[in-house]
């Protein structure tokens, strides 16, 4: 289990993987298939769904399908874990999001998180994003974790976990490329004259991206070179 930093969030909320039932929804979802064989048999795109959720203002059952223009929020202890197109996601509790249409009915274009945190894995694509209230995050194909700190007057926090990421707050534009979780705070307002600064690894761990990559086929990154750095937010990998 790797080390992780907790801010505002318990540690129920981040070791969810690790839960029987998840670990059972995942080995079904990858042996029935995956999306392509839920897409043509017509099942549910949700892997797994605890606590309460509403889909578009009505209760959200694990029996329903997500599709991209839909609207999520999440409940007290809920979690929530769903695959579009070649995406995986992970919300947690209290958050609220919408996913608008792609090319097509089953591509993701833009994930616009207006509360709460998720966690996602992308596969390779062009022209699509995450939007928050003080930041914009064109994605690639990449490992990302996004949260919106209430507490901290909306802070937005955003965690490139692998990959390449083009970010934009304020006035500040930066590429962040990725081998191992390199993390921003964005703010409405500049703090010491920047909108984006540096910030920790937060709140999200190796395995969650692990158990979402796998969703949708993938590997991560470190998966991939078969080492980790050092969780710092920086986003090197260790030699």
């Amino acid at each position: 289990m790797t080390q992780h930093l907790l801010q505002g969030r318990q540690e129920k909320e981040i070791l969810w993987f690790q839960r029987r039932d998840a670990l059972k929804a995942a080995a079904a979802w990858v042996a029935m298939g995956g999306l392509p064989a839920a897409m043509a048999q017509q099942r549910s795109n949700i892997v797994q769904l605890t606590g309460d959720a509403t889909l578009n203002g009505s209760r959200l059952s694990p029996e329903h399908t997500i599709q991209t223009g839909d609207v999520i929020q999440t409940g007290p202890g809920a979690n929530l874990v769903f695959a579009i197109g070649n995406s995986a996601f992970q919300v947690r509790q209290n958050s609220r999001l919408s996913v608008e249409r792609g090319a097509t009915l089953h591509a993701v274009s833009l994930l616009r998180l207006l509360t709460g945190a998720v966690a996602s894995v992308w596969g390779k694509g062009v022209n699509r994003a995450i939007v928050m209230p003080t930041l914009t995050a064109g994605i690639r194909g990449t490992g990302v974790y996004a949260e919106i700190f209430a507490d901290q007057g909306k802070r937005n926090y955003f965690c490139n976990c692998y990959g390449t990421v083009d970010l934009g707050a304020g006035s500040d534009k930066q590429v962040s490329q990725a081998q191992y979780h390199q993390s921003f705070w964005a703010d409405a307002e500049p703090r010491n004259g920047r909108y984006l600064s540096p910030a920790q690894a937060l709140n999200h761990t190796d395995e969650e991206l692990e158990f979402l990559a796998r969703l949708v086929n993938q590997r991560t990154a470190w998966q991939i070179a078969g080492r980790k750095g050092i969780k710092d937010g920086r986003g090197q990998m260790g030699y």
